[in-house]
Order: C-alpha cells, then structure tokens, then sequence
C-alpha cells in the first residue's frame, strides 16, 4: 500500500521547488493535492501533468479568503483533509541596521502570518477527518542565527515554535504537527543565481556532507511526517539539512573540512 493512500493534502508555495516535489512525491505515494500558489502559469502545468489527483488555486497565503477557499475546494473536490503543508516562504537580505520596516513584515507576513491564517482555516476540515498532520517548513535558520537574516530568522525561529503550540492545541484531536529545518535546498530561493551543481557544492564546505541538499530530499522527510508512520511525532522538528546544524568544523583538528 502507497503511504498517503486515501489522504487529501494542500500544499502552500507548490508550483516550484520544495513544495513541487512534494506535491510530486504525495501524489505518486497515493495522495490527491491541492497545488496553492501565487504562480498561476506554473501551478496551473503541474496540476495538469498530475492528473485527477491534483487541483491548483491560487494561493496567497497571507488572505484568509485565498485560504478559506482553498479548504473549500479540498473538500468539495477531494471530500476531506488531511495534511497541510505550510511550505510558502520568502527570504530577505538586508544589515540588522539598515533593515526597512516594509521589507521586514512582508517576510513576518508571508512567513509567519500566512502559516497562521492556513492552521486557522484548515483545522476546521482536519477535525471533521478525525486525525490530521501539519507540516510547517521552517529552515536551518529557525535553529540558529544568521547575519543579513535576521527578518528570514525571525520568521522561521517563529514557525518553529507556533508549530510547538499547535502540537498542545490539536494534538487532542488527534492532529499532528512538525516543523521541517531545510538547510541549502537547490531551488530558485536557494539558488537565485542559477549556478551550476559543482559550483554550488563547493561553496558548502561548512556541511558535513560537502553538497547542497535537493527539493525531493526534503519532500521525503515531509513525506514522512506526514505518514501515518509518523504517528506518535509531534511538535517535533526535523533537519533536513546534511548535518549543518550539527555543529562546526574545526580546520585544525582531525578530520577537519575537506580541502
């Protein structure tokens, strides 16, 4: 048996990267998805490459209308819900001391408030089905500090602790929630420049394994998370990052970064 067989997901941020192979994986592993994007164009192709199981609408995470009708039509089309996946996300570079306000609370915005409003819509629907998942994406940078990151930081060391929140407030109804920790992912955020794969990689000599991650290597540990066999998992988080957060290399010890 598939391992999302029968369930019905939304998927926020689904028409590229992360939020693609999720959608890709979910479907091959049983499930029906609801693509939410802003991407008209590109949510539109992919719902169509996956067939009658999956569905686009347009998805800005930060109106509560977009949301609400985005349940609605999990619902009406598919019958019920079982998984969300907050996976929309935006990233913001700027000095601690030269941030503009405008700039830092379009990220808390979308970040933050988007993974709120689609926790507050949904769970409607994940109660009705008796048991549910939520998948919040948050990234290595809800674990740690990062300069020319603090509006990002902000944002994702947020959705890792409302995730913690959740899991106390429907945990009794049987609705699960984790927190997925990304470290580099080659997408369009986490690639803007379009480099090549060794060229990214060589810029990784911070990460134990020395590579950049990939987006289906992250939809792998959503897809467990959101698995029943991830039954007894909640309000946990879940790096998915090649060690990075682990720890650091010291050059001058054994073993150190490879040269």
């Amino acid at each position: 048996m598939k391992r999302l067989e029968g369930k019905i997901a939304i998927i926020s941020g689904a028409a590229r990267g992360m939020g693609e192979a999720t959608a890709r994986l979910f479907v091959a592993e049983g499930a029906k998805v609801v693509i939410g994007d802003i991407l008209e164009a590109e949510g539109q192709a992919l719902a169509a490459e996956l067939g009658d199981a999956a569905v686009f609408h347009k998805l800005d995470v930060q109106l509560e209308s977009d949301w609400q009708a985005v349940v609605a039509l999990a619902q009406s089309q598919f019958g019920k819900l079982d998984i969300l996946v907050n996976n929309a996300a935006v990233v913001h570079f700027a000095a601690a001391d030269q941030m503009v306000r405008a700039d830092a609370e379009r990220v808390l915005s979308i970040n933050v408030l988007g993974v709120m409003m689609g926790v507050k819509h949904a769970v409607p629907a994940l109660k009705a089905s008796g048991k549910g998942a939520i998948i919040n994406i948050s990234s290595v940078d809800g674990l740690r500090g990062c300069n020319g990151l603090t509006a990002y930081t902000a944002s994702k060391w947020a959705v890792r602790g409302i995730t913690k929140s959740y899991a106390y407030e429907f945990g009794p109804y049987n609705i699960r929630s984790i927190s997925i920790h990304p470290g580099g992912v080659d997408t369009v955020m986490g690639n803007p420049m379009g480099q090549s794969l060794e060229d990214l990689n060589r810029s990784y000599t911070r990460v134990p394994l020395q590579r950049i991650g990939q987006p289906e290597e992250v939809a792998r540990a959503t897809l467990f998370a959101a698995s029943d066999e991830a039954s007894y998992i909640n309000g946990a988080e879940i790096a998915v990052d090649g060690g990075w957060t682990a720890g650091l290399f010291e050059p001058a010890l054994p073993n150190g970064p490879v040269q």
